[in-house]
């Protein structure tokens, strides 16, 4: 029966184009793709007024990494309605957003090392106490990992960790679409032959390894910046690589499987890809409301390290003596 089964010959095509899309557009249509639009536009005006603010009233130390992390979110849902219009786009418009949050990774890091006050008064505060590196998405399930001392070199190391990925994943999305240029990078092409086979899981990996250090130091300053709703704005940027990275790869997996259906003029990919981008644009919406809701304010300094009450405190890992009898913490 399955031979004897006719598929419409769009389902086979490439993506179509703009003026295809807006043309073929249905009461329904419109509608979604206007109020789509619309949240996308208000978050970049939300971000900002967002950056106007922070260039106002936050110290400038932290103006820089500040304004990055709050950009994720609004840069990805600007770029998946891009997508969404230009379907043919969409490779780049997944770049552009992987290449911003790749970046966002490495700034989270130092927000949370200059919300403590800068490299030496982190290492001041915290040069008594040890690093746990027990903690996801690398040795989760090593919890009797030693505990590391906090130094320049260690410091140093957590930086570089979160960095590379900054810089590496640049240059993997240049290499990428110079090899689609020659034909040789196809999203698609899973062959052992393709280079996409390739490149992926390699930059699945130096994802991993980014983001380990700034789990590391979450897990570390989560007390001391208790104050400033450090929480919540590392809740919201692990639901930011959740859902741009984690959910848009299940989503164009099935579609590229064949599980979700082809509906001319989109392909099934192409559908997968649709897909996807709408639910981030009012996914990124919503945590572009959230995040401005905790990061457009000011806070109160942070106490002096001898004045630290304990809600303050930096978490301390267990001791020797507990690793030893294999009670971590």
């Amino acid at each position: 029966m399955d031979g004897n089964r006719t598929i419409d010959p769009s389902c086979r095509d490439r993506p179509p184009v703009a003026i295809d899309i807006i043309s073929q557009l249905d009461i329904f249509g419109i509608i979604l793709y206007s109020v789509l639009t619309f949240m996308a536009v208000v978050s970049m005006l939300v971000y900002i007024e967002e950056c106007w603010y922070i260039y106002r009233k936050v110290p400038s130390h932290k103006k820089s990494a500040i304004i990055w992390v709050n950009g994720a979110a609004p840069v990805i849902t600007t770029m998946s309605c891009l997508g969404m219009w230009i379907p043919r786009a969409t490779m780049f418009t997944d770049m552009t957003s992987a290449c911003y949050f790749a970046i966002v990774v490495f700034k989270f890091l130092v927000l949370m090392i200059e919300e403590v006050g800068g490299d030496e008064a982190f290492l001041r505060r915290a040069g008594k106490n040890k690093l746990r590196i027990s903690t996801g998405p690398c040795c989760c399930c090593c919890p009797c990992l030693p505990h590391v001392n906090i130094t320049r070199r260690s410091l140093f190391l957590l930086k570089l960790g979160s960095f590379q990925f900054a810089v590496l994943k640049i240059a993997f999305t240049i290499l990428s679409i110079i090899l689609w240029t020659n034909g040789n990078f196809d999203i698609a092409d899973m062959a052992i032959t393709g280079a996409a086979i390739w490149i992926n899981p390699g930059v699945g990996v130096l994802t991993i390894i980014a983001l380990w250090p700034v789990a590391i130091m979450f897990m570390h300053l989560r007390i001391t910046l208790r104050s400033l709703k450090i929480i919540p704005k590392y809740a919201m940027y692990q639901l930011v690589l959740v859902l741009s990275q984690l959910q848009s790869a299940i989503i164009n997996i099935l579609a590229m499987n064949g599980t979700i259906a082809c509906t001319p003029p989109y392909s099934s990919q192409a559908r997968g890809y649709l897909m996807s981008q709408q639910l981030l644009i009012l996914e990124m919406f919503i945590i572009t409301l959230v995040t401005r809701l905790l990061y457009r304010r000011q806070y109160d300094p942070l106490p002096d390290d001898e004045n630290d009450d304990e809600h303050t405190k930096m978490a301390i890992p267990a001791d020797k003596s507990d690793i030893a009898s294999g009670q971590c913490v």
